[in-house]
């Protein structure tokens, strides 16, 4: 049974894996896409998530939250305004993990985080395929 191994430790001490974590947190509110290993993708997905939670919610208490979390003031505004304006109906689930293959290097397993709506710099959202008609009812021979 796995009672009490709540999170993974990354082969780090606690407060060297909690710095860790609020600067990947911060980067990626700022920049919307970082790349890391995938055991830290997979940590940190759910505090951006509960971040981004705590922008809708929207009130003085979240806010000092955040921004007992977040390392830059610039983010928590971020996560209060644009962020949170973003994903106002959406009711979870902002981040995605993009496998990205191995590193050269260690051979550790690298994944793409980002926030679910980003689109790369310079390029225009790709709209959805518009629904395609809806196909001809079969008619009865009879």
């Amino acid at each position: 049974m796995r009672h009490l191994n709540g999170y993974r430790k990354l082969g780090r001490e606690s407060s060297h894996r909690r710095a860790m974590l609020r600067n990947m947190a911060t980067s990626l509110v700022l920049h919307e896409r970082i790349e890391t290993t995938v055991p830290k993708a997979k940590e940190l997905r759910g505090i951006v998530d509960r971040m981004i939670t705590l922008g809708k919610r929207g009130d003085l208490h979240a806010r000092r939250q955040a921004a007992g979390y977040l390392f830059n003031d610039e983010a928590v505004s971020k996560v209060f305004g644009d962020l949170a304006e973003r994903f106002k109906n959406r009711p979870g689930g902002y981040t995605r993990i993009l496998k990205k293959g191995f590193r050269f290097g260690d051979g550790a397993d690298m994944a793409l985080l980002e926030l679910v709506d980003y689109t790369l710099p310079g390029s225009e959202p790709v709209e959805k395929a518009a629904k395609k008609a809806p196909s001809k009812a079969k008619k009865s021979a009879k």
